[in-house]
């Protein structure tokens, strides 16, 4: 068996403080935590502290939240914890070749997807939008490029009919930190034999942008209910009820044969099972939605207070 590593923590949401917080059970030391700077956040726009700052500070360790790590001397800070390893996750900045170099292992990231599929901010999304059949996690070692470096260790996931970019989020979360329990002891006595990733196969997982919420009903049901569960929590799908944006929650795609008289968009049924619209190929059925200032709620429920049959969402 090793001896503990010394071990430089660096990453900021919910997906990498589940990271940190299965490391803290080990026992390896976590030097320094490593975050984005606190942003404001909420009705108050007061400043929040990350995830990963305030498990940090919760178990005791010290955290360093520089803006960049471009300054030689944040890398000298980083250099004289005399870390064996630096785990990464969801850290939200590029890291300088002195920073990649500075740990005597290195430094890994444990990247939500089976590299080399998606490379970039929002792997999970993308995969749910693309209709993708299985994601996973990759612990990789970093390298200068975008998720380019050698692969390390992967667990694999169906993605299921019904997952969410959320449901998907929090399971690879929770796969993330036990692969990262799993292939430390390999890191640290260089059992664990690096596979290099084939560009070839490599797309980029841009990040999230608002303007891809916006429903587009000429598409197929089955793409605009991946589109549908992906953006779910963020985000959300969305169409234009009257003169009002609706957020579409959940969503079933229906193989019905649709009247070919009918635009995309127009609303077939509605009822307690939910609102049928006409899409390029198929019927959507909404089952869940959101009107602004209400809560999310049953596509039956809307309907109590509201009429769609014969209506064109657009």
């Amino acid at each position: 068996m090793t001896a503990p590593l010394r071990i430089i923590f660096a990453g900021t949401p919910d997906f990498a403080a589940s990271a940190l917080s299965a490391l803290l059970t080990t026992e390896h030391q976590v030097v320094a935590a490593y975050t984005q700077p606190d942003r404001p956040a909420g009705r108050g726009r007061k400043l929040q502290p990350s995830p990963v700052k305030q498990l940090a500070l919760e178990h005791g360790i010290e955290v360093r939240q520089p803006e960049k790590l471009k300054d030689p001397a944040d890398q000298s800070a980083l250099a004289d914890l005399k870390a064996d390893l630096m785990v990464v996750v969801a850290y939200g900045l590029l890291l300088p070749q002195a920073v990649l170099d500075a740990p005597r292992l290195g430094c890994i990231n444990i990247h939500a997807s089976l590299l080399p599929r998606w490379r970039g901010a929002a792997p999970i999304q993308r995969a749910v939008l693309a209709g993708d059949k299985e994601s996973g996690v990759t612990i990789m070692q970093m390298e200068a490029g975008l998720d380019t470096g050698p692969m390390l260790y992967t667990l694999k996931t169906p993605i299921g009919s019904e997952d969410t970019g959320g449901s998907l989020h929090d399971r690879l979360a929770e796969m993330g930190a036990r692969a990262l329990l799993d292939s430390l002891p390999g890191i640290a006595d260089g059992s664990l034999h690096p596979v290099v990733q084939d560009d070839n196969l490599a797309n980029y997982a841009k990040k999230l942008d608002k303007q891809e919420s916006l429903i587009d009903w000429s598409q197929p049901a089955e793409s605009i209910d991946r589109q549908v569960r992906a953006f779910n929590p963020w985000p959300v799908a969305q169409c234009r009820f009257e003169d009002k944006i609706m957020r579409i929650w959940q969503a079933t795609p229906i193989q019905e044969q649709v009247p070919v008289d009918l635009v995309p968009g127009s609303v077939v049924s509605a009822g307690k099972s939910g609102i049928d619209v006409v899409t390029g190929s198929g019927l959507l059925r909404i089952t869940q939605l959101q009107m602004p200032g209400k809560r999310a709620m049953s596509a039956a429920d809307f309907l109590n207070a509201h009429s769609v049959n014969g209506m064109v969402l657009s």
